[in-house]
């Protein structure tokens, strides 16, 4: 297995300060507190300006010891000499160049050699204020958290960014809450630390070693009990981004696929990791709750096929009464509701009538979507065609269905039934606050743990 610390810190690193026979990551004898990685890819124009910012910044406010590391991975441009010329200026600066290209390869590379007490890292654009570094650092070296991460969608964040980009975000965020059941807000930003200690023991298990590693870390980091603190940022866009977004979306979903894959097979020790972390054994599923989303998936789709045969035939039944929009809002009124009781009691395991109407009325919200997925379908169809034929209209609102259907299953498990809104469980059952922490997957590990 293909591993972001695979490369040797030899083979992989070059460090001209080690050449004096000094150790870079020592300060008067001592080891520095902090290790800061700021990996670069062709930034010959930001990396200057703003590691002298960083440094400045550093020296002046923050009551740590630190190195500020640049981690040039395989840069054509002059980035690897302006790394060296800020090497020899600044005394807390060191340069490492890798031969091959990764944001992630970088990371785990120099993370896994450090001798920091936390490692951490941050963009080169230094979007996110430097305000944030201290809150970001101290509840690892207080030993309060073993992992934290800046957030752009906390509440009292204050982001700057175009409408695009935060809906990508939003979106991503999502669908890492839907099927990897992540409790982190955002896995993307980067401005993030760790004790090193928790990164030696997580790095080898990280396969990607480019931008999908943050949440390869994250979600392995919470899977295996480690504490993640985040913290709000003021956070302002880089109008010169050069990330390809459409095939670093399409990189990170097959990543999620991946995880996904992993943890329902139990090919991650997790519980092994887990016991060698001292953060006890995996807690036991929710009692009636099928194990994993896999499972979740197959009776949901059972309960979506009949509602969708039900929807089909109530719809023929009135629409020769009513007209095709009426019959298409009533017909799909009816199924919902019936659609959200089956899944609360059978797919998501909510027993009794605590909190039922809650979930119905928010069940009738993520009808309402459906409703406007299916009519703005009917609608596009008959401005397109003046009469169209039964069969056109039947296979265009059965695609329609099929999309407000997929868009149920992902509201339903990320928002109406996620088990932090849900009554707590009788005596003797796991606190919810536990059961969220890590979630059961299909598997050996999920077997385990439900014995």
């Amino acid at each position: 297995m293909t591993t972001t610390s695979a490369l040797s810190a030899a083979d992989a690193v070059h460090e001209p300060g080690s050449e004096s026979g000094a150790d870079p990551q020592t300060d008067g004898g001592g080891i520095r507190d902090v290790e800061i990685v700021i990996p670069v890819y062709n930034e010959d124009r930001d990396l200057g300006p703003s590691v002298r910012r960083l440094h400045s910044f550093l020296t002046g406010n923050f009551p740590f010891t630190f190195q500020i590391t640049i981690a040039d991975n395989a840069s054509t441009d002059n980035t690897w000499a302006i790394a060296r010329h800020l090497e020899q200026l600044l005394p807390e600066v060191r340069a490492v160049r890798l031969p091959l290209k990764g944001r992630g390869r970088a990371l785990g590379t120099v993370w896994s050699t450090s001798r920091a007490q936390v490692v951490a890292y941050m963009d080169v654009d230094l979007s996110t204020d430097l305000a944030a570094v201290l809150p970001l650092i101290a509840p690892l070296m207080s030993g309060h958290s073993d992992l934290a991460i800046g957030s752009r969608l906390a509440r009292s964040s204050r982001v700057t960014r175009g409408a695009k980009r935060e809906t990508i975000s939003r979106c991503y965020n999502l669908i890492l809450k839907t099927t990897l059941h992540a409790h982190f807000s955002d896995a993307q930003c980067g401005f993030k630390a760790i004790r090193t200690d928790a990164a030696r023991e997580l790095l080898p298990l990280v396969q990607d070693t480019g931008w999908f590693f943050d949440t390869e870390l994250l979600v392995l980091a919470e899977r295996v009990g480690l504490r993640i603190h985040e913290v709000p940022v003021d956070w302002v866009d880089d109008p010169d981004s050069r990330v390809d977004i459409v095939a670093t979306a399409l990189t990170d979903l097959r990543g999620v696929a991946r995880m996904l894959r992993a943890l329902s097979t139990g090919t991650l020790p997790i519980a092994q990791l887990r016991a060698r972390l001292g953060r006890g054994p995996l807690p036991a599923p929710v009692p009636g709750v099928p194990a994993g989303l896999a499972r979740q998936m197959v009776r949901f789709a059972g309960i979506g096929i009949a509602s969708t045969a039900a929807y089909l035939v109530l719809f023929v039944l009135l629409r020769g009464s009513m007209g095709a929009q009426p019959a298409n809002a009533l017909a799909l009124l009816l199924t919902a509701i019936a659609n959200t009781a089956a899944n609360r009691r059978l797919t998501f395991g909510v027993r009794g009538s605590a909190n039922a109407a809650r979930s119905q009325l928010e069940g009738l919200a993520v009808f309402g979507l459906g409703l406007a997925l299916t009519s703005g379908s009917l609608a596009i169809l008959n401005a397109t065609s003046a009469h169209p034929a039964r069969a056109v209209e039947l296979s265009v609102l059965i695609g329609a269905n099929l999309a407000a259907t997929l868009l149920r299953f992902v509201l339903l498990r990320a928002w109406v039934f996620h088990p932090h809104r849900q009554p707590a469980p009788l005596a003797g059952g796991p606190p919810p606050e536990i059961v969220s922490q890590a979630p059961a997957v299909d598997g050996p590990e999920s077997a385990e743990a439900g014995r």
